[in-house]
């Protein structure tokens, strides 16, 4: 049986697989597929693919752009999520700055330098006119559970990250949310290490058969939003809002979203240069 590593936060977004493992469905086409999951969010996978630590990873669209560009040895093989992620400003609840003009020249944690909370805090400063250079800080903290020690610590002063996925500890008292900064561009894409996709083209092809079926028809899974709810500890109407916004994509991501992707992050100074379309991607 052919042993397959992915990789993806452990998040809503990513229950579809979940689904597909319980059912033992790769294991039916001979296929191990091994999830381990990334609470540090892109810039752990980016990092891990690399390091061929995994094969494939469900990540967010800017972050393997830039990493690709960076040297990462890996190609976008599909769209997972067609739909912007709403990323969340988050603040200490016993915080004094209450709006996201308060937040300028302020430090925003940062789970990893490349990473969607890095990357959107200068989409985020971009939309609000503040100087890229000189009202941008940032804290490397990791992962979640340390965003929520740095902000109550004063270590650092905001923190960007999927608003839902944040929203129960809003709700509990521990972060206070200031607004919301959308991505410009479909929020999570299917990548994976050009060497696995050179010699494993027929499984990758059937893994992503698989999860395109799941997710083709996961809004139509009987009681999905209380199965959400549950699971992610989230609240009812707020799954059901979630679900209402949000679109699975089985399709190649197409060339006009790569080059405005590209182009937002090249304006910003993130990346270095805007390449070739078949640069970051595969054709299966």
């Amino acid at each position: 049986m052919k042993k397959v590593n992915i990789g993806g936060v452990p998040e809503h977004f990513n229950l579809a697989w979940y689904l597909t493992f319980k059912n033992g469905e790769y294991k039916e086409q001979n296929i191990n597929l091994r999830w381990k999951d990334y609470p540090g969010g892109t810039g752990d996978m980016c990092k891990a693919l690399r390091e061929k630590e995994i094969d494939i990873a469900v990540i967010l669209t800017e972050g393997i752009i830039k990493d690709i560009i960076d040297g990462n040895p890996s190609k976008i093989v599909q769209t997972f999520i067609q739909t912007p992620l709403i990323w969340g400003i988050h603040v200490a609840n016993d915080s004094p700055y209450r709006t996201i003009e308060d937040l300028k020249g302020k430090v925003a944690a940062i789970s990893r330098y490349g990473s969607g909370s890095h990357l959107m805090a200068y989409i985020n400063a971009e939309n609000n006119k503040w100087d890229l250079k000189n009202d941008l800080d940032f804290k490397i903290v990791g992962n979640l559970d340390r965003a929520i020690e740095s902000l109550q610590s004063g270590d650092s002063d905001y923190f960007l990250w999927e608003r839902f996925t944040t929203k129960p500890l809003v709700d509990n008292g521990t972060f206070r949310h200031v607004g919301n900064c959308p991505t410009p561009w479909p929020c999570f894409v299917i990548a994976a290490r050009k060497d696995f996709i050179e010699s494993n083209k027929t499984d990758l092809k059937t893994i992503l058969s698989i999860i395109n079926k799941t997710t083709s028809e996961f809004k139509d899974i009987p009681s999905i939003d209380k199965t959400i709810s549950n699971k992610y500890n989230q609240k009812l109407d707020d799954v059901r809002e979630w679900l209402n916004i949000t679109e699975w994509s089985q399709k190649p991501i197409d060339k006009e979203t790569v080059i405005r992707t590209q182009s937002e992050l090249f304006s910003l100074n993130i990346i270095p240069e805007i390449v070739d379309y078949r640069t970051l991607t595969a054709k299966l």
